[in-house]
């Protein structure tokens, strides 16, 4: 990830679309399909801001962006929140980590530490109290978010597509006389070709990602690829192909 050019908006720092892009290892265009899908999630001032008119012409002024979002009639800014729906929406290994990446190096300015030597042991000890405090307070609410988002995004299922996926394999088994293990294992592997990714490896990271937000461990252990599969809209588009085509091959 290349170095970003910090900007800030609200008294927050921010992101355009081509800064996000980028950092995610995408295109603008995708960020801003996946905004227009999904627009009833996003909350102006939550997730992003817009900026149009003079009220862009100043921003640009002050921040001198020098990438191409600059050019566009309407400017979005995306805030830490933003930058998490959208690596949700990507849900790629390379957008969790550039988003891990961005909450600490980027977003999360590190604050500058306030000489207290001045003041009485006890001021002392009622600041130190309220720092803890907000800490605490922070991470209880990034705790929450994190199991909303886990929940979701991956224990909600769709249970008619995995009883279609699950029928079609079954059939596609017992008409070519293999087992449905094979059979399954079979539509694994042409998903990794087809798909140019690693099934083992996008499973492991998600039940790390479970793990840490407080999942237990009965639940982390039922979560297996169909789970990794349903979880990405490409892959569910070609695993669901492939599975067709397994089934109909059966039948010529």
């Amino acid at each position: 990830m290349s170095q970003l050019q910090p900007i800030e908006h609200q008294g927050q720092r921010v992101l355009t679309t081509s800064q996000l892009a980028e950092s995610f290892g995408t295109d603008a265009r995708r960020i801003s399909e996946n905004f227009g899908r999904n627009l009833e999630r996003y909350k102006s001032g939550k997730h992003y801001f817009v900026l149009s008119g003079n009220e862009k012409r100043s921003f640009l002024d002050r921040t001198q962006i020098a990438d191409s979002s600059k050019n566009a009639q309407l400017l979005y800014l995306w805030t830490e929140k933003g930058a998490w729906m959208h690596a949700k929406s990507l849900n790629t290994e390379r957008a969790w980590e550039a988003y891990e990446m961005l909450v600490d190096d980027y977003y999360r300015v590190k604050e500058t530490a306030i000489d207290l030597t001045g003041l009485s042991p006890q001021l002392q000890l009622l600041i130190a109290m309220e720092h803890r405090q907000l800490q605490i307070e922070q991470k209880q609410q990034e705790h929450e978010q994190q199991l909303a988002t886990i929940k979701e995004t991956f224990l909600q299922r769709d249970d008619n597509w995995r009883q279609k996926i699950n029928g079609m394999l079954n059939g596609a088994a017992r008409r070519s006389g293999k087992s449905f293990r094979d059979i399954r294992t079979e539509s694994y592997q042409l998903l990794e070709e087809r798909g140019k990714c690693q099934l083992n490896i996008r499973l492991k990271n998600l039940q790390d990602r479970l793990a840490d937000t407080g999942a237990t461990k009965t639940k982390i252990n039922e979560t297996n690829r169909l789970d990794v599969i349903e979880a990405d809209a490409r892959l569910k588009e070609i695993y669901t192909t492939i599975v067709k085509e397994l089934s109909i091959g059966t039948l010529v």
